[in-house]
């Protein structure tokens, strides 16, 4: 991995990266939305923190994309460097996640996080700031809303709507901008889709983060879907951050 930027950023330079980075992201995955091109292995990645926010603590999980196994998994714990501050959360909880996928012995080949990848204000969510650091294909599988509109995706599994905001900076570039023969006041961009993941139950957001598009990572998370609302990769990511997973034997 190569590093983007300090981590000790003042706001208004963590901002200005951010807008920065976010013209630099790729919407083009190196695979197609079919399961029979896809890699052989995906990884979940859940971060959170401990000790009232003093601690980030960074799961990820390695699982079999065909058959949806576990195969590896890496739990790394260490000391916040940046203080809570809305819209630049990635900065505060990236530093664990790199160092939990440096420690996994396979070499991460498609990345699920736990958040948004484009559907941020200035488009770089936590996952698109991990996939555009990782060099990796990335995406996110979110429980809220962090920015734009949507309608009500039917009952129904599979389900979904467009989550849309008004254009911003890097839209063009990442072509994602409808309707671009109106007048740019009535444009809008597709961040992503409001997936009901399980039938009558709230449903996730997802978002494309670097080399991904949004029909892949769609195809991708229902997929990844098992009998619960949240995906298997980040759903045993986030159990293995609550001590709820057991260790996995020796492979």
């Amino acid at each position: 991995m190569t590093a983007l930027h300090d981590w000790n950023l003042d706001p208004a330079a963590a901002v200005a990266k951010q807008r920065e980075m976010a013209t630099r992201l790729t919407l083009t995955p190196p695979w197609g939305a079919s399961p029979g091109e896809w890699p052989a292995t995906i990884t979940g990645v859940d971060i959170g923190f401990e000790d009232e926010g003093e601690v980030t603590r960074a799961a990820v999980v390695t699982l079999d994309l065909a058959t949806l196994e576990p195969l590896e998994q890496q739990l790394v714990r260490q000391p916040t460097r940046m203080p809570y501050i809305p819209g630049l959360l990635s900065f505060r909880e990236l530093p664990a996640a790199i160092a939990a996928l440096e420690s996994l012995e396979r070499a991460p080949e498609c990345l699920m996080v736990d958040g948004h990848g484009i559907a941020h204000p200035r488009r770089l969510g936590v996952a698109a700031h991990l996939g555009l650091w990782c060099d990796l294909p990335s995406f996110g599988v979110a429980k809220k809303r962090l920015c734009g509109k949507h309608g009500e995706p039917g009952e129904e599994r599979g389900d979904w709507v467009a989550l849309t905001d008004r254009v911003r900076e890097a839209d063009g570039e990442l072509g994602i901008i409808e309707n671009s023969e109106l007048p740019k006041r009535e444009q809008r961009s597709q961040l992503g889709a409001v997936l009901r993941s399980r039938a009558k139950v709230k449903p996730v957001f997802v978002s494309p983060g670097q080399r991904m598009n949004l029909d892949t990572a769609l195809a991708m998370t229902l997929h990844c879907l098992g009998k619960t609302k949240l995906p298997e990769p980040t759903r045993l990511a986030d159990q293995l951050a609550s001590r709820r997973l057991k260790r996995l034997r020796d492979t």
